[in-house]
């Protein structure tokens, strides 16, 4: 006979505890109980269980107490924690904790009891295969930097793999977001299944529910068949919404859903569809200040920002440049059939003392220029950078346009005229430039720039 799931269920409510070991009995539980955080720290050294359903809220030992002490001895079994709506602040910290989910009173019946299966379903598998099936690794050779920012992102993204939270990756464009998220994705248990990506700034608010979610035939003018949405197609595997501080408000409610609920609605269409995906997100903008100033909801913020990654720029790694660069050379080289032996001094320290407002992305797109326009087995500044001269003092130096100006000039003026159209506005500035608020501020002390308010 197959041994029933069993769970513990702790609350220091005797009526509501009564409640739960009733309802969980009645859907085939085995259920124990326990009336304090003390409780089921100790039940849970003394047998395992297959899920444990704690309330935040405890006389002795709180929800995350407990859920700290057995995450420490058994980071295997999921916990679910129940919490008032006025705690989910503190909910958010369990799931940093290692919490599986969270549930706000009073319980919604439905979503408890298709959490509870999917939590018990994605455990037992990978319980009865852990010894056939290791956990894969992280591979940290496909992402190139050695400077002290870069070896703290990758330990932490190296940690984050191995497990199944939902991820949001911050950054300047062209930093390598995407690229920590596929590397996560490949050192995750969901490696065998799809990684699906979405831009969620190019696309208007009806097209990406669609492509998110899907749609029916005849939904809307051209939806001449069904498709199934980003959602579907990364079953088993990870979705990644890139720039997620471009979607629409009304949109940001119907992501929050997908997310809690794990199932979406095609447009035009009623069918449930129950999705097993792994959320990863990347925001080139401040979700904290946008939540702050009404233009992202604060309970998708919540549930995105479990686990938050910091990609740094490309102007704070500089010791990381060299490195890069070479391996750009190495690839494009051999793409576009050049035979190039790498970079003179000259290029070199040009590469080195350069802003790079684009990152990673910019410094890939001026050693591609150089491969393809050099002609020499060396490339030189020249190569990289159509605008280039060398100052009177020896200093390299960029020029921009007819009128000449170095990079540094170039991006005052830029900065000044964000801050004019947006009327002095910091944040409306940092959007028009394609910068977080951060950045911006950073800028303006350097170059001394005072905004209009």
């Amino acid at each position: 006979m197959k041994k029933r799931p069993s769970i513990l269920a702790v609350d220091d409510d005797p009526a509501h505890r009564a409640m739960l070991a009733a309802l969980l009995g009645g859907w085939g539980y085995h259920v124990e109980e326990a009336d304090d955080g003390s409780a089921a720290i100790e039940k849970t050294r003394e047998r395992p269980f297959d899920l444990v359903l704690m309330d935040v809220r405890m006389l002795k030992v709180s929800g995350i107490e407990a859920l700290e002490e057995i995450m420490s001895f058994n980071p295997a079994v999921p916990v679910i924690i129940m919490t008032a709506y006025s705690s989910v602040e503190n909910a958010v910290v369990a799931l940093k904790k290692g919490a599986y989910d969270y549930l706000e009173k009073p319980l919604d019946f439905d979503k408890l009891k298709n959490i509870i299966r999917r939590a018990i379903e994605r455990t037992r598998p990978r319980d009865e295969t852990r010894e056939s099936d290791p956990a894969p690794g992280f591979d940290r050779s496909r992402i190139v930097g050695d400077s002290p920012s870069m070896i703290r992102l990758l330990d932490m993204a190296a940690r984050v793999a191995a497990s199944d939270a939902t991820v949001l990756i911050r950054g300047e464009s062209g930093a390598g977001k995407e690229v920590i998220a596929s590397a996560i994705h490949d050192g995750s248990p969901r490696k065998n299944g799809p990684f699906v990506k979405i831009n969620c700034a190019a696309l208007t608010e009806t097209l990406l529910e669609s492509e998110l979610f899907g749609h029916e035939k005849g939904a809307f003018t051209g939806a001449d068949r069904r498709r199934e949405g980003k959602f579907v197609q990364s079953e088993g595997g990870s979705l990644f919404l890139d720039e997620v501080s471009e979607m629409p408000y009304p949109m940001q409610a119907k992501l929050l859903r997908a997310l809690q609920e794990r199932e979406v609605t095609r447009v035009g269409g009623d069918a449930v569809i129950h999705v097993d995906v792994r959320v990863i997100a990347a925001a080139n903008r401040d979700l904290e200040d946008m939540v702050r100033e009404g233009g992202f909801r604060r309970d998708l913020f919540y549930r995105l920002n479990v686990i938050a990654l910091d990609v740094p720029p490309l102007r704070d790694r500089r010791r990381d440049i060299p490195l890069l660069a070479a391996r750009f050379l190495k690839e494009l080289a051999q793409k576009n059939n050049r035979n190039i032996q790498g970079f003179t001094p000259a290029a070199m320290d040009v590469l080195v003392r350069h802003d790079w407002p684009g990152n990673v992305r910019e410094l890939m797109n001026a050693v591609e220029r150089g491969v393809v326009l050099g002609r020499g087995d060396y490339l030189d500044a020249g190569d990289l950078f159509q605008d280039f001269e060398r100052a009177p003092d020896g200093d390299a130096a960029l020029t921009m346009g007819e009128g000449g100006g170095n990079l540094k000039e170039m991006e005052r003026a830029a900065i000044e005229k964000a801050l004019e159209a947006s009327g002095g506005n910091k944040t409306r500035a940092a959007r028009l430039l394609g910068i977080t608020r951060k950045t911006l501020y950073r800028k303006l002390a350097r170059h001394g720039v005072e905004p209009n308010s």
